[in-house]
């Protein structure tokens, strides 16, 4: 499990096996402060884990949903051949959040995870792929640890969308919204962490910070440095939850 050790900082104990998964180090490094120790590298094929304790493992997977799913799979391969799968994996990060919903500096909590440009562009505009008659775009993580979760951090629970390319004007901002009104965040890694998790039948969990509105692109506006702040704050949070959470209540 895992337990509170003091200014929502996290300690693990040996009845928990949890994957995070960043897109990239900065972002790991932000959810590794939650943790009072310093942890150490484990490498296994493919992928370079930052082991905290003997039961939370941090992974830079790379940025965008097919690098994010290959390397989280790899992690829950190696774990699941070891004899010690994952129960949980957390795709974790900042985001871009689509505004008044989730304002800079905001945590939002996915209750879907959704794959917003999967699909085709046809004469009456977009088709996701399972119109098509293909796959999936939506995975649900556990709608108690969602509700917990967001109750534990502050964050608003609502839809995510992943996407391969970032929403860099109004028009397809407001476009996604059309399609997506629950949306509250934009961001590039969630779906394909959650594809993997659902080949392996693990849980999974979206936590994202607020670094921008989504929409035209402001670079001098950004915050992610108080975006991976809220990240740390909000990932140490977590602690009762991921320690009280039962993985058999989906």
């Amino acid at each position: 499990m895992v337990v509170q050790a003091g200014e929502g900082r996290l300690v693990t104990s040996a009845a928990a096996r949890i994957l995070v998964a960043t897109a990239v180090p900065a972002e790991r490094d932000a959810v590794a402060r939650a943790f009072p120790e310093p942890g150490r590298e484990v490498r296994r094929p493919g992928v370079s884990l930052h082991r905290v304790g003997e039961t939370c493992d941090l992974l830079a997977a790379g940025v965008g949903p097919a690098l994010a799913a290959a390397s989280v799979s790899a992690a829950l391969t190696a774990a699941a051949l070891e004899g010690a799968p994952y129960r949980l994996v957390v795709s974790a990060g900042i985001a871009g959040g689509f505004l008044p919903g989730a304002p800079v500096g905001s945590l939002v909590l996915a209750d879907e995870i959704i794959a917003a440009d999967l699909g085709a562009e046809g004469p009456d505009g977009f088709l996701p792929v399972t119109e098509l008659g293909f796959g999936t775009v939506t995975h649900r993580p556990p709608p108690t640890l969602v509700r917990d979760a967001a109750a534990a951090t502050g964050a608003r629970a609502g839809a995510v969308l992943t996407v391969s390319t970032v929403t860099g004007t109004a028009t397809r901002a407001a476009a996604l919204r059309e399609r997506h009104p629950r949306a509250l965040a934009e961001a590039m890694e969630g779906f394909g962490v959650a594809e993997a998790a659902a080949a392996h039948g693990t849980a999974v969990l979206e936590l994202r910070a607020v670094s921008n509105p989504v929409g035209p692109r402001d670079r001098a506006a950004w915050r992610v440095g108080d975006a991976l702040t809220a990240l740390t704050t909000g990932f140490g949070k977590l602690a009762p939850v991921l320690e009280s959470w039962n993985p058999h209540d989906r």
